[in-house]
């Protein structure tokens, strides 16, 4: 527990940094930048790195065995899985990338009213708005360039479902209220599908 404390600290420090390179590489940045200022592919890479990390090291934490944690994880992780294929719907130029993300929309909206009303049971609310790590994944899939759009997006998709994988199976493992439980170990194999097909996609992408 110790080690995984340390870890999302240390994580969070280096996400802070990324921002903060974020924006000087904004002073730099050359008149053909077709990104938002501030924003470079290898920064916003760091910094979708360094939110995995703080993700990774959440999801095994509290997430995997408190209830509260494992809802406002869960939840967030629905909405922005919904809000990241939307913009590969949009952004996306591939067919495997795009009917990826209209999977992932499909799927993450039916989990989401399928996790409402034992969410509602267990006495806890829903969140209805992301964090700033998620807030800053967005932030970068829609400042990708076309060129780099696609390896963000599922190299992002990578991540996520990992950390979400982690999550569905410790809460499964670990978690105190029963019907989140159950929930929990429902989802894990689809969420393992996903992450699947989500590394079939990165290999085909990196020439593998």
């Amino acid at each position: 527990m110790k080690r995984a404390l340390l870890l999302t600290a240390a994580a969070a420090a280096a996400l802070s940094l990324a921002a903060c390179n974020r924006q000087n590489a904004g002073n730099t940045a050359d008149a053909g930048n077709t990104m938002n200022p501030g924003q470079s592919a290898p920064v916003n890479a760091a910094q979708d790195a360094m939110g995995a990390a703080v993700g990774a090291a959440s999801s095994t934490t509290l997430g995997s065995h408190d209830t509260g944690a494992f809802v406002d994880n869960a939840g967030q992780g629905n909405i922005y899985e919904i809000r990241a294929a939307k913009i590969a719907e949009q952004k996306s130029k591939a067919a495997d990338v795009k009917a990826y993300a209209k999977m992932m929309v499909i799927d993450h909206t039916a989990l989401e009213n399928e996790m409402k009303p034992l969410i509602s049971a267990a006495g806890k609310t829903a969140p209805t708005e992301l964090d700033q790590r998620r807030k800053g994944f967005l932030d970068n899939l829609s400042a990708a360039s076309a060129q780099d759009f696609d390896k963000a997006y599922i190299d992002q998709q990578v991540a996520a479902h990992e950390e979400t994988l982690n999550l569905m199976k410790g809460y499964a493992d670990n978690g105190d209220d029963a019907g989140l439980k159950a929930a929990a170990a429902k989802t894990a194999p689809k969420v393992e599908a996903h992450l699947d097909k989500a590394k079939a996609i990165q290999a085909k992408l990196s020439g593998g």
